[in-house]
């Protein structure tokens, strides 16, 4: 989540104290935001960070946010609505009057850095902030959540709080669900409205959300008192979006994301698959064939997503292979190629894999490679998608010999002879997975994995100069 919030380098838990630059910073700079009704502790906050004028969505919902309104927003990642929902956070609590604000957010990354964001912007308050989160020692959160005023938290650990009883929710005035659609794709809705019922009927509710779907509707009908909407326009900028789409034969399709990382010129680069276990193939096949990439997905523990995520971001790896758990509201600069090595089952997840580049007025491109697989999945893409998606020429490119591990069977995948790939479920069948290592033990499990469509005819105008041997 960019958020337009300077990144810092701070705990997950800390309380600062107002120094003497607060009454030396010059306030004129940011008097757009004094007029949305922002006080002085958050504009000197603000100000420090170089900030001048307000986005779309931080325009349009803070005034309803401080008037202490239910509040329903359309916004994508990285449109700043961070600071849309801290500022009202904020302003209304008070110190040592116990946990007064809640934010729900889908995964531990985007609570980490949701956490870091509202540190910085409540420091000249003092407020306490903690990120709530599996995978981690608890023990450390019940020391934390005894004194801090705000908590984000992902909602399988804050239920273990729950159970355990060590979260107080007596005094909360604003409960925040982010990323609410995502929330409910990872099947989080059980918990988040269990989350919901323990929280004081007198509170603000306020949802941010990238799309609107029915599900997310139904939610703010059930718990929200006539919530306002707002909708800002997509953070991505078509205008600076290139797409397109290859289509090529599945067992050529690692051959092609290679020849393209290496010859097509590029900062940073996301490259997404559907399962964690092509996220290990695909890692592990360009590191064996000279491009410096990395992993992530829901199955590394918390330490080893973190130190990824420091690795990707001082671009001492240019590569990022993971799943859609990176591709909803962390923070990741300068990302000028998103590959689509799998096409994703819901058009809503394509939007959001390539709402990664195009932004801030820097151009970017997103390359879908498709096979037989892809067909289905990409016809919903292009319904719904933003801008135009042209089909590409396949260039001339050398055939790589790769093979995924399909546990016992140890059939070939992508350059070893299987045609057709992993059968309809294949490449899931290591066991359940969940959204996210933070779900409670003992719990039922929320399945991430998406059923495979299948396979539809290829069309007949595919080339065939895709390949030397």
């Amino acid at each position: 989540m960019k958020e337009n919030t300077k990144k810092v380098e701070k705990r997950n838990h800390q309380k600062t104290t107002p120094d003497a630059t607060k009454t030396a910073i010059n306030l004129s700079s940011v008097e757009s935001f004094k007029n949305l009704g922002i006080t002085e502790d958050l504009l000197i906050s603000i100000a420090e960070q170089g900030f001048v004028e307000p986005t779309e969505i931080q325009t349009k919902s803070i005034p309803s946010v401080l008037s202490g309104m239910d509040l329903m927003a359309k916004a994508s990642t990285g449109s700043g609505k961070t600071l849309a929902f801290g500022s009202g956070i904020i302003q209304n609590s008070e110190r040592k009057k116990g946990l007064q604000a809640l934010v729900l957010t889908p995964t531990r990354e985007l609570a980490i850095q949701a956490a870091k964001a509202l540190q910085e912007f409540s420091k000249h308050k003092s407020l306490g902030v903690s990120a709530i989160y599996g995978g981690v020692s608890i023990r450390a959160q019940i020391q934390a959540l005894r004194r801090v005023e705000i908590a984000i938290g992902t909602p399988g650990r804050l239920l273990d709080h729950m159970e355990r009883g060590t979260i107080q929710l007596d005094n909360l005035k604003t409960l925040v669900l982010d990323e609410a659609d995502r929330m409910l794709d990872m099947g989080f809705i059980d918990d988040v409205q269990k989350i919901i019922r323990a929280c004081p009927k007198d509170r603000q509710t306020l949802l941010f959300s990238a799309t609107l779907s029915s599900g997310v509707k139904k939610l703010a009908r059930k718990y929200m008192r006539d919530p306002q909407e707002v909708f800002a326009e997509s953070y991505v900028d078509p205008t600076k979006l290139e797409q397109c789409y290859y289509d090529v034969d599945d067992r050529l399709k690692f051959s092609l994301l290679l020849h393209l990382l290496k010859n097509e010129e590029s900062e940073l680069v996301m490259v997404f698959c559907n399962t964690r276990r092509f996220v290990d193939f695909v890692s592990k096949e360009l590191n064996k064939n000279g491009v410096n990439a990395t992993a992530i997905h829901g199955g590394f523990r918390q330490a080893k997503r973190t130190k990824t995520m420091d690795r990707f971001h001082s671009q001492n790896v240019q590569v990022l292979v993971c799943t859609d758990v990176a591709a909803r509201g962390l923070d990741i600069p300068m990302v000028s190629h998103v590959y689509n090595f799998d096409i994703p089952k819901e058009s809503n997840q394509y939007i959001h894999r390539i709402g990664r580049t195009a932004r801030a007025g820097k151009e970017g491109k997103v390359i879908n490679i498709l096979g037989s697989r892809d067909y289905e999945n990409f016809r919903k893409v292009k319904q719904e998608s933003i801008g135009d998606i042209p089909r590409a020429e396949v260039p001339q490119f050398e055939q790589i010999i790769a093979q995924i591990s399909r546990g016992r069977s140890q059939k070939p995948r992508y350059g070893g002879g299987n045609r057709r790939g992993p059968q309809r479920g294949g490449s899931q069948r290591s066991g359940p997975q969940r959204g996210g290592s933070h779900r409670r033990t003992g719990s039922h499990s929320h399945s991430s994995k998406y059923p495979r469509s299948r396979s539809s005819r290829r069309p007949t105008h595919r080339t065939s100069n895709y390949s030397k041997r």
